[in-house]
Parts: C-alpha cells; structure tokens; sequence
C-alpha cells in the first residue's frame, strides 16, 4: 500500500471553497479547484513514495504491470484503467457526451491521420477508448443526464413554442428524428435568430418559479449567451443527494452544474460538447454519437447493493468497480483482490495487510497493487474503494 500525493486541476467552474470545508485542501492564490485527480492518467499522475523517493503512479505500475495490476487487467489495458476524482462545481460544466469504443477508435484514428495535434483545441479524440463515468455525490449535487420522456419535454417545450419552428414540428410529431433534428437546431442557432430565441427562452424562465425554469435561469447568470440554455427542457434535472450515485454511459448527453462529489471513469480523455461551453464544438459528431433515446428520471439512480458493510454500485463496463465501505471497529477483508484506489471520505480508515499498514484521513487516498497480500479495514465513517473485478480466468 502507498499513500498517494494527488494532483489539482484549476477550471473557471471549480470551486474556491468546497475542497477547503471538506479536506482542509485549498490554493495559496484563491484560485478555483475544480478536481482532484488519483490515478495514473499521463496528463497528471498521482505520486508516491518508493524507496525514499518521489515516483509517478503511471512510471510505478509501468516497471512491472502484472504484479501492479494483476495479469488480467494488464493483458487487457496495459495500464490502470480507471481515473478516480473528486470534482467540485461551483457552476456549470459543458452539456456534453462521450463516445463507445468504436467511435473513439475510428475518431482518434481519423484525427491522427488529418495531423491535428493532440492538445489542439480542435481535437474531439484524445485517445481511443471509451469513457464511461460514475458519480456519487458528496454534497447535494445537480446534474442533467439524459433525454426527457417526450410528454415532458413537449409540455415544457409549448412555452417556448415561438423560439424557433423545429420546436413546433417537434410538439407536433415527438419521434426520435424529430427530437435530434431540435436538438441541432437549438444548439447551432447563430445571431438574430439565437438571439430572438434565448430571449424568449429567458422570459419564460422569468415567468416560472419552479424547476426546470429555476435552473434555466441560473445557467443564464453564468452563460447569458449560450445555446445550451435550451438543455433543462429536453434533459432530465437531477439533483443527488449525498451518497446517491447515477452512471453516464457512452451517447448520454449530460451536464454537472452544482456540487461536490466522486467521479470515476475510464481513462479516457474524449469529450463531445455542446453547449454551456467556450471550448471547441463540433455538432456533426457529437450528433452521431447522441443517445437520443428517452430515459425516466426515477430510474437513473444507481441502486447499490449491500454486502456486508460494503455497498457495491453495480455498473456495465469492465474498466473500474465502485464500492462504498462503511467502517467499523471489525476489520472487513477488501475482496475482491485486485489493483483499486482507496480513498477516505470521512472518519478513519486503518488498513492493514500481512506486509504493511496506512491510515487514511479525511481526504487522502492509496495505491494498493494486485499483488498485495490482502488488505483488511477498519475504523470510522466511510472509504471509497475503485477496482477491478476482472480475474485471469474472466
């Protein structure tokens, strides 16, 4: 087991405050924190101590993959593949999606051979996976996440009717083709007529006191400008409480707008964007990647389940698993074995394995490598484990 130091990532939309009142984490020049990152992404790697000296996780898991990652995983990836976060959203991320596996193959592919550079702020694919995320919310969090059911979106949509005529096609036949048609209409609207159309968008969220106006009219304190303002009334609004979780699988348009919370995902770096954004916006391909179809917004809540003191969130990729730790005096075995970040939400958590031992305190986090005898915790409150469950026979 290795403590962790971890990296911060400072965006407009982090927040000055909420990695201070958890952590005690906070920037000497007030800048936003927007994440913390652990892991072993080559943008940013974790570091740790080997033998009296500063190491990256990616350089440590690269100097003998199978006893880091265990056989399977590292025949499968060739690296740790899941990135764990703490984000922290004082205001909106951009409404965006993430493409599956083979779009992001042929995009990378197709991106390469055009010869735009991978930091060009142009380039949609930065690597050739996909990028499935898992949320878990440490504070009260607000996310929009997937398509509304269409008699939700037409009611909404009636009030705002004379923004634009694909809103009236679209009330008239609600079909899925009708829904991507408005979808890339509203947010490629350009001068007069975006201009007339987020006017009256905003003097219907004027009428309203209640959501999903409410939230129309906060995005618009922050981004009085942009298309993705139309996002509240076509996406479903979910607002997590703590220790509630949802997944965001590939094609799901979705948007992060206020709070903290645990993020896990594949290591990937592809993103899709659409609106609430300065960054580059390329709608052909964000449209071929679009889910468009409808999900109810009570089914998008992960539901846990319980194994003893551990709630596992079940999820339908094989790059990470997500389980929750309850901690208690009674040491609980850590199973399956396997390459995980730990990383302590509150309490304490002590951890011992036949060869070592490591407490965790609120905010700091672990490396524990396949070939770890295993690992045992115990103590208060509550440790975040994210792993693999894939085996060499599986």
């Amino acid at each position: 087991m290795h403590k962790l130091n971890n990296s911060l990532q400072y965006y407009d939309w982090g927040s000055t405050t909420a990695l201070t009142e958890l952590y005690g984490i906070a920037d000497p020049q007030g800048r936003p924190l927007a994440e913390l990152w652990m892991g072993a992404h080559p943008k940013s790697p974790s570091t740790l101590i080997v033998d009296g000296r500063h190491a990256s996780l990616r350089d440590f898991i690269a100097r003998d993959p199978v006893a880091m990652l265990g056989s399977a995983v590292a025949d499968r990836f060739g690296e740790l593949p899941f990135l764990f976060k703490v984000l922290c959203a004082a205001k909106a991320l951009s409404v965006q999606a993430h493409p599956d596996k083979r779009a992001a193959a042929a995009g990378f592919a197709r991106e390469n051979a055009a010869g735009i550079a991978v930091d060009a702020p142009q380039r949609s694919y930065k690597d050739a996976s996909h990028k499935p995320e898992l949320l878990y919310a440490l504070t009260p969090f607000q996310a929009l996440n997937g398509f509304r059911e269409r008699p939700e979106m037409v009611s909404l949509l009636s009030a705002v009717a004379g923004a634009h005529p694909q809103i009236g096609h679209f009330i008239e036949q609600a079909s899925p083709d009708a829904l991507a048609r408005l979808f890339a209409t509203l947010f490629s609207l350009q001068g007069d007529e975006k201009r007339r159309a987020l006017a009256i968008l905003c003097s219907a969220a004027a009428a309203h006191d209640e959501e999903p106006w409410l939230t129309v009219r906060q995005l618009a304190a922050d981004y009085p400008d942009d298309n993705g303002l139309f996002a509240p009334l076509l996406l479903n609004l979910l607002l997590l409480q703590p220790g509630e979780a949802m997944f965001l699988s590939a094609g799901t348009p979705h948007a992060y707008l206020q709070g903290t919370a645990l993020e896990v995902m594949a290591n990937s770096d592809n993103v899709l964007r659409a609106g609430l954004t300065p960054k580059f916006i390329d709608m052909p391909e964000l449209l071929a990647n679009l889910n468009f179809t409808p999900r109810a917004a009570d089914t998008l809540r992960l539901q846990p389940e319980r194994d003893a003191q551990a709630l596992c969130f079940p999820v339908p990729v094989n790059d990470f698993s997500f389980a929750i730790h309850l901690l208690s005096a009674v040491a609980q075995p850590l199973a399956p074995a396997s390459a995980a970040l730990l990383f302590c939400i509150e309490g304490e958590a002590r951890l011992a394995s036949a060869d070592s031992q490591l407490v965790l305190q609120p905010g700091e986090s672990c490396f524990v490598a396949a070939s770890e005898p295993p690992v045992a915790a115990s103590g208060s409150g509550r440790l975040a484990r994210v792993f693999s469950m894939l085996t060499a026979d599986g």
